[in-house]
C-alpha cells in the first residue's frame, strides 16, 4: 500500500490552498478590485512608512504623509496626460485632410498599381465606412444601450472603488505589523519553520520585483522625458511619463509609447528627420532598460522572463478581469518561489532518484 510522506502531504496541502485562493479570486473578482489595489499600494509604500517610523514619526502620521505624496503624484500624472490627448486630437482633426491628400497622392496609386486595390481616402468616405461598420456590427446597438443604461451603476462602482481603495490602503499600512504578528501566531508550530522560510523568500522576490519596478519606472520616465525634450518634441513630458510607466509590460509598453511618440512627432515636424530622432530616443531607451536598468534594479534572481510576464498578464486578466491584472505579476513572483521549492523537492524525491 502506497503511503504519503509528510513532505508530500505538505505539498498537497499547499496546492489545495492555492487552488482555493484562485477559486475565491474568480468568484469574488467583481468586488475585490479596491481591496487588491489597496493591498498592492500598501505593500509598495510600506518601506517608506517604515523608514519614516524609524525617524521617530508616529506610524499613523507616517501613513498619512505617504498617502498625501501618493495622491500628489497621481494628480500630477493626470494633469500631465490630459493636455496630450486634448491637443493631439485637435491637431489630428486639423491635419487629417492634408494627411489624406498626401496618402491619396502616394499610397493609393501604389496600392492600385501593385495589388489592384482601388480606394479613395477622404473624410467623407472614411465617415461613411465607419458608419457602415457600426451599422453592420451585430448586437452593437444593444451593447451600447445596455452600457448607457448601466452607466449610473458603473459610475457608482467607480466612485466606490475610488473611496474604498485609499481606505483599505490606509488601514493595511497602519496595522501592517500587528497583522503580520497575528498571522504568524496562526501558523502550526510544526510547519512554522518551512512556512516562514517560504514566506521570507516570497517576500524577498516580491519586494525586489515590485520595488525594483517602481525604480525602473522612475528612471525610464526621466530618461524618455529628457530624451524627447532634447529631440524637440512638444509633448515630451506626457509621452515620456506614459512610456516609462508602462515599462513593466515588456515590449507592449514601449510599443505604445513608440506609437504615441511617432504620431506626435509626425504632427509636429511633418518630416522624416524629426520622426527619426524620436525613434533614436526609443531605441536607446529599450537598449538601456533591457541591458542595464532592469537587470541592475530588479535583478536576475527573480527570473520572470518577458514572455512569462506577458502570459501572466493575459491569463490572469482573462480569468479575473482587471483584478487579475493587478495580482498577475505579484502572484507570478510568489508562484516562481513555490515552483523552485517543488523542483527542489522533486530532485530530492525517490521518484526522481529511482530508489
Amino acid at each position: 500500500m502506497m503511503t504519503v510522506s509528510d513532505a508530500d502531504r505538505r505539498v498537497l496541502i499547499w496546492l489545495s490552498a492555492a487552488i482555493a485562493v484562485l477559486a475565491m479570486l474568480h468568484w469574488l473578482a467583481p468586488i475585490l478590485m479596491p481591496f487588491i489595489l489597496g493591498a498592492v499600494l500598501a505593500y509598495v509604500c510600506q518601506p517608506l512608512v517604515a523608514w519614516l517610523t524609524r525617524k521617530c514619526m508616529p506610524r499613523t502620521l507616517a501613513v498619512i504623509v505617504v498617502m498625501l505624496l501618493e495622491a500628489l503624484l497621481l494628480v500630477l500624472f493626470v494633469l500631465t496626460l490630459l493636455p496630450l490627448f486634448v491637443k493631439e486630437i485637435r491637431l489630428l482633426t486639423e491635419q487629417l485632410p492634408a494627411m489624406l491628400d498626401q496618402l491619396n497622392a502616394t499610397l493609393v496609386p501604389w496600392l492600385a498599381e501593385r495589388f489592384g486595390i482601388k480606394i479613395s481616402l477622404d473624410p467623407a468616405s472614411i465617415k461613411a465606412a465607419v458608419t457602415q461598420a457600426i451599422a453592420n456590427s451585430e448586437g452593437l446597438g444593444a451593447k451600447v444601450f445596455n452600457s448607457l443604461r448601466l452607466g449610473g451603476m458603473g459610475l457608482l462602482g467607480l466612485l466606490t472603488n475610488l473611496v474604498l481603495t485609499p481606505v483599505v490602503q490606509f488601514f493595511l499600512m497602519r496595522d501592517w505589523e500587528q497583522m503580520h504578528e497575528r498571522i504568524d501566531t496562526l501558523i502550526p508550530r510544526g510547519w512554522h519553520e518551512q512556512v516562514s522560510g517560504f514566506a521570507t523568500q516570497a517576500d524577498e522576490a516580491l519586494g525586489q520585483y515590485l520595488h525594483g519596478q517602481v525604480l525602473v519606472i522612475l528612471v525610464m520616465s526621466s530618461f524618455y522625458s529628457l530624451g524627447l525634450w532634447i529631440a524637440g518634441l512638444d509633448f515630451f513630458l506626457p509621452i515620456g511619463v506614459i512610456t516609462g510607466t508602462l515599462v513593466f509590460i515588456p515590449y507592449v509598453g514601449a510599443a505604445i509609447g513608440f506609437l504615441l511618440g511617432t504620431l506626435a512627432a509626425y504632427l509636429q515636424f511633418q518630416d522624416f528627420t524629426g520622426v527619426a530622432w524620436i525613434w533614436v530616443v526609443f531605441g536607446l531607451g529599450q537598449a538601456l532598460e533591457g541591458n542595464l536598468i532592469t537587470p541592475k534594479l530588479v535583478g536576475e534572481r527573480i527570473g520572470l522572463h518577458p514572455v512569462a510576464v506577458i502570459f501572466a498578464l493575459l491569463a490572469f486578466g482573462q480569468l479575473f478581469g482587471f483584478v487579475g491584472l493587478l495580482v498577475a505579476l505579484p502572484a507570478s513572483a510568489v508562484l516562481l518561489v513555490a515552483l523552485r521549492k517543488l523542483r527542489s523537492s522533486y530532485l530530492d524525491s525517490r521518484l526522481y532518484k529511482g530508489s
